[in-house]
Parts: C-alpha cells; sequence; structure tokens
C-alpha cells in the first residue's frame, strides 16, 4: 500500500493578522475622512496632506507585513511604529487648535494598528513597549494633557498588553494542543503496528512453538526458539517503541502536524466509495464456520470495511487458539440504517472470569488491539460475552458515516 503525508496547521494566531490588515485599512480611510470633513481647522493643511499621503501610501505598500508573522519583522515594526509617532508629534504643527480641545491626532486610531502588530508578533510584554512610546508621543503632543488624554493612553495601554497576553496562551495552548495530537497519532501507529504484528509474525511464531513441541526432537529446539522471540517480541510491541508519524512544530503559521496514511487507491477502491463487506467475510465460511448475510450488498467505506474483516479473522483466529479446531463458529452480519453489527459467536469452552486482563499484562493483544482497537479507531464498540462452558460472543458494532 502507497503512504501520503497529510499535514494540517492549526493556527489562532492567523486569524488576528488578518484582523489587524482589515483594521490598518479601515483606520487609514476613517483617518483620511477625518481631514478631509475637518479641512477648514488646519492651520498647515500641507503638513496633514503630505502625512497622511506619506501614511496611506505606507499602509497599502506594507499590507503584506500583516499577512503573518514571518514577514512581520522587528524592522518593519519600528519602522511602522516611527510612522505612527511621527503623525502624532506633528499633528500639533498641522493643527493647533487639536492640541488645545483633545482633538484627534492626523493618525488617529490608526496608532493602535502598530501597537496591535507588536502585541501580535510578540505577546504582551512588546505591546507595552509600543504602548508606552505612544503614550509618550501624545502626553508630548498635548503640552499639557488633560484627564481624558490620560484616559485614553492608559486604555491603550492596558488593551494591547491584554491582548498581547491573549495571544500568548493561544500559542501556548496551541503547542500544547499539537502536542497531544502527536502522542494520540503515536499511540494509533504503536496499536496499528501492534495489530499488524499480531495477525501474522507472532501467530506464526506460536503456530511454530506450538507445532515444534508437539513434533520434538531438532524441531522442539526451533519452537522453544520460536517462544523466546515471540515473548521478546510481544515485550517490544506492548513498550511502545515505535516511532512516531507525526510531529509538530511552532512554525510561523502555527502548529503543524503531519501523519502518514495509508492510501487506499492503489488496492482499486476510493476512500469515499462503498465497500461490500460480505465480499471480506464470504471466504471464512467453511464446513465449522457458518455465515449469514443481508441479501443486499453491505457498504462501508473501503478502510472500514478492511478493519472490520480483520477484527472479524481476529476473533475466528481465538476461536481457533483457544476453543480448539474442531470448535464450530458462527458469523452473522446485521446491516442498520446508522450502523453495521458483525456477530461471532462459538460453541468452545468459554473464557475463565480475569483471563483477558491476564493476557494483556503478558502482553498478549489479540482482544485489546486487534479487536477493541481495531473497533475504536473506527467509532465503533466490541462487546466480548463469554461464560464458561457455553462458548463466546463478540459483538462488533461499526457506525456509517456519511
Amino acid at each position: 500500500m502507497a503512504k501520503r503525508e497529510r499535514v494540517v496547521r492549526m493556527s489562532v494566531e492567523q486569524p488576528l493578522w488578518r484582523a489587524l490588515t482589515a483594521y490598518r485599512i479601515l483606520t487609514m480611510l476613517y483617518a483620511v475622512l477625518l481631514a478631509v470633513f475637518g479641512r477648514d481647522r488646519y492651520d498647515r493643511p500641507w503638513v496633514a496632506v503630505a502625512f497622511l499621503v506619506v501614511m496611506s501610501a505606507w499602509t497599502l505598500a506594507t499590507l503584506p507585513k500583516v499577512a503573518g508573522a514571518v514577514a512581520c519583522t522587528r524592522r518593519f515594526l519600528g519602522a511602522d511604529l516611527a510612522v505612527a509617532l511621527a503623525g502624532i508629534l506633528l499633528t500639533p504643527l498641522a493643527d493647533f487648535e487639536a492640541q488645545q480641545i483633545d482633538g484627534p491626532t492626523l493618525p488617529s486610531i490608526w496608532t493602535a494598528g502598530s501597537v496591535l502588530a507588536f502585541a501580535i508578533k510578540g505577546g504582551w510584554r512588546w505591546a507595552a513597549f509600543a504602548s508606552t512610546f505612544v503614550a509618550v508621543a501624545n502626553i508630548i503632543e498635548r503640552g499639557e494633557p488633560s484627564r481624558d488624554t490620560f484616559h485614553n493612553v492608559l486604555l491603550v495601554w492596558v488593551a494591547s498588553i491584554a491582548i498581547g497576553y491573549v495571544v500568548e496562551v493561544a500559542r501556548a495552548s496551541e503547542r500544547t494542543l499539537a502536542r497531544a495530537l502527536e502522542i494520540e497519532a503515536a499511540t494509533r501507529e504503536r496499536e496499528r503496528l501492534a495489530r499488524d504484528i499480531h495477525d501474522s509474525v507472532l501467530q506464526v511464531l506460536t503456530m511454530v512453538q506450538r507445532r515444534g513441541t508437539a513434533l520434538g526432537g531438532e524441531a522442539a529446539e526451533l519452537g522453544r526458539m520460536a517462544g523466546e522471540q515471540e515473548v521478546a517480541l510481544r515485550t517490544l510491541v506492548s513498550s511502545g517503541l515505535v516511532p512516531t508519524t507525526r510531529v509538530s512544530e511552532d512554525a510561523a503559521e502555527g502548529a503543524v502536524v503531519r501523519s502518514v496514511e495509508v492510501d487506499d487507491e492503489e488496492d482499486g477502491s476510493s476512500g469515499r466509495a462503498g465497500c461490500d463487506l460480505r465480499s471480506l467475510l464470504a471466504p471464512h465460511a467453511g464446513s465449522r464456520i457458518s455465515f449469514a448475510e443481508p441479501g443486499a450488498p453491505v457498504l462501508l467505506a473501503p478502510a472500514a470495511a478492511k478493519e472490520l474483516a480483520a477484527a472479524v479473522s481476529a476473533a475466528l483466529d481465538n476461536v481457533r487458539v483457544h476453543a480448539g479446531e474442531t470448535a464450530q463458529a458462527w458469523i452473522l452480519v446485521e446491516d442498520w440504517p446508522d450502523e453495521v453489527i458483525v456477530t461471532v459467536r462459538d460453541d468452545g469452552p468459554g473464557i475463565p472470569e480475569g483471563r483477558l486482563a491476564q493476557a494483556e499484562g503478558e502482553g498478549r493483544m489479540g482482544v485489546a488491539l486487534s479487536i477493541r482497537g481495531r473497533l475504536r479507531d473506527l467509532g465503533g464498540t466490541a462487546e466480548l460475552i463469554s461464560v464458561p462452558g457455553q462458548g463466546t460472543e463478540v459483538e462488533l458494532k461499526v457506525p456509517k458515516v456519511a
């Protein structure tokens, strides 16, 4: 089977950059309209026009700079803050009256966009740094600042620091989530490999050990060696020494999770097409295994159908190993509107109470991984009912996904 890499990016920060881009454009237009409608009050209108032209050109030219954390460099942030501070300090030169009556500065609320860029890029410490410069510039511009001036300065300072702190918390949460996904993916991959090993290598080693012991002689020595390798392999699988298939990064785009997944296209089936479960289970039918199926196709996604069929095979393997070669088994497939139910029942001696827990402790994960693990990954359930002397019944339920 071919494998493909799927990359998932999670970023709580990127929407903030998009919002900042929109904010800068809108506040630029607001500052220009404010100047147009209040043009009669300017003592030196050419100063206001010159600054607004420079501010507008700077805003439009630097839109790519506020598109993400990578482009928004320290050099840009410093230049952007300088433009904002220049606008504040030029206000008395263009409009002396604004200084006396606490009127708007030339950049008006556009200045907050520069402070917000610091907050998103570097957190609350960077926000405090930028907002402090803006506060000092506003106090200098007013000459004799009023209570409203101090109120506005404090509001910008506190708000920018709060936003910077929220950004830092969001980044930490993002990294934690990526790490959790990494651990989950590693666990799932380990369980998947353990199921594959259990369904193939471990069963072969068990058979070699059993046959070798029965034959005796040199075959008994081979059986002993196979038994030792079986124990070692079970220990390795249960210890989790399997490389992870997903890694997390603290990249500019946010946390990145990469996963390696099996591609079903080489098998001639698409993940969106339906696969008839009956065709996968029918080969199990024989003289000692009865197979009951609906008259219509039982359609599931190919991956889900294969995993469910593998779980049924694992259940039948347990019947052969634990109930004996002469045990009779029955497979019943039920197709319901919202789920598919497959029941595997045998007439063996049943499972003694506590035996499953003991088997898991010994590293024998046939039921835990090959059956329950597969169904859990599909969003389904596996219920095992066993009464000593009355056989065992395994009920597998898989939901249908639209």
